[in-house]
């Protein structure tokens, strides 16, 4: 496959193209953030934001919250920068880790901050896994969804117009460019965050199986109701630049949170996606579909930031990646699938010219923590075989 020859992300990556020298457009976006964006200004935009709206709500802002690396900070400085009174907004996709409710409840106290915890049903999340994954070989539909959907019905209802996420999809993808603030809209969340399937689609083809009220906060709510909230959803990182390793040292030595080891990922990188113990599956399914996964991402990153060289990038990545993770047995307990079903459905979304031979896999590591996830609640195996019965004769 062709990679960047900067960061070797491969061709299969989402938006990627590549220069006349073979440098990607993600590079080529950092490039515009180090060396192009007038971050003074951006912060003065960033306070003059704070200013308008402290004080005039119940709330100075909404903001949405998993307890990982890039809510916290988000949290952290907002609060510590400027003092004020936000809502923390907790979407719990169903698989948060005991080390992550434990960092949530220490950043809670330390920081003084009200916060909603919302966790949807696991009768239609179950479903709603399945269903995605068949359909687009990712079966985080429901986490995608609600993360982004859910914290906006709560600035409807507790008429807060003003919304904080953490970094721009600008850093790891281009989907959008640095060029201008990001807008976490209904825009950004219907061309890459809902898979292409809306909650109204996901009703259809369920078949009935959950009631249209069940999926309310998977769905945006109506853009017209958001004007008349006057709301403003944005990203920190469009205004302050990002830099995650940084950033989780300061967390870490200002608020006690704690890092965790990931399933194939190395461990210098304790602080990335500590939330969820399905971690190590996406990530799995991600390389059966495109040939790389976190690893590669984390040493683009290194990279581009000149912290790693190739050789060392190229080695970590073959120690690390594509490995079958233990939790792949949750997963399939959960969706009552079997892993020849498994892999027949992840195959079929492989991307070319990646080919991938499950015969080539290697098993991951259990982590310490691994009995402590919960496995309980599967899928009937009647409803999984009808769900790959539909599905396989809609590839036929």
């Amino acid at each position: 496959m062709k990679q960047c020859t900067k960061c070797l992300l491969p061709e299969t990556q989402e938006t990627i193209t590549f220069d006349k020298v073979g440098v990607c457009n993600v590079c080529t976006g950092q490039v515009t953030k180090n060396e192009t964006i007038d971050w003074a200004d951006r912060k003065r935009q960033l306070d003059a934001l704070i200013a308008a709206n402290r004080g005039k709500y119940d709330y100075d802002c909404i903001v949405p919250f998993s307890g990982g690396k890039d809510s916290t900070w988000t949290l952290y400085y907002l609060v510590k920068e400027y003092g004020i009174k936000p809502l923390v907004v907790r979407f719990d996709h169903g698989f948060m880790r005991p080390n992550l409710e434990e960092n949530v409840k220490k950043i809670q106290r330390e920081l003084g901050v009200d916060m909603i915890s919302f966790t949807p049903s696991w009768h239609v999340v179950r479903k709603l896994m399945l269903q995605s994954f068949l359909e687009k070989g990712d079966f985080c539909w429901h986490c995608h969804t609600g993360i982004f959907s859910y914290p906006m019905w709560v600035a409807l209802e507790k008429k807060v117009p003003l919304i904080f996420w953490g970094e721009p999809s600008a850093e790891y993808t281009a989907y959008f460019s640095y060029d201008q603030p990001e807008q976490v809209d209904e825009t950004r969340f219907n061309r890459f965050v809902n898979l292409g399937i809306s909650a109204d689609d996901m009703y259809i083809r369920l078949g009935g199986a959950v009631e249209k009220r069940e999926l309310k906060c998977f769905s945006y709510p109506p853009l017209k109701d958001l004007r008349a909230l006057n709301y403003q959803s944005v990203c920190l990182g469009s205004y302050i630049s990002w830099d995650v390793q940084k950033q989780s040292r300061i967390i870490m030595d200002e608020l006690g949170w704690k890092g965790d080891q990931v399933e194939n990922v190395p461990p210098q990188y304790n602080y990335e996606k500590i939330e969820c113990y399905m971690q190590g599956v996406r990530d799995y399914i991600k390389y059966i579909k495109r040939g790389f996964s976190r690893p590669s991402h984390l040493a683009a990153i290194d990279l581009r930031n000149g912290r790693m060289t190739t050789d060392e990038a190229r080695e970590m990545v073959s120690l690390y990646e594509g490995k079958r993770p233990p939790s792949l047995d949750i997963f399939l307990n959960f969706v009552g699938m079997t892993e020849a079903e498994f892999n027949e459905v992840a195959m079929s979304h492989v991307v070319s010219p990646w080919q991938f031979d499950p015969a080539q896999t290697n098993n991951g590591e259990k982590l310490a923590d691994f009995d402590k996830w919960a496995k309980e609640g599967a899928l009937s195996r009647d409803e999984a075989e009808l769900a790959l019965a539909n599905w396989r004769s809609g590839q036929g």
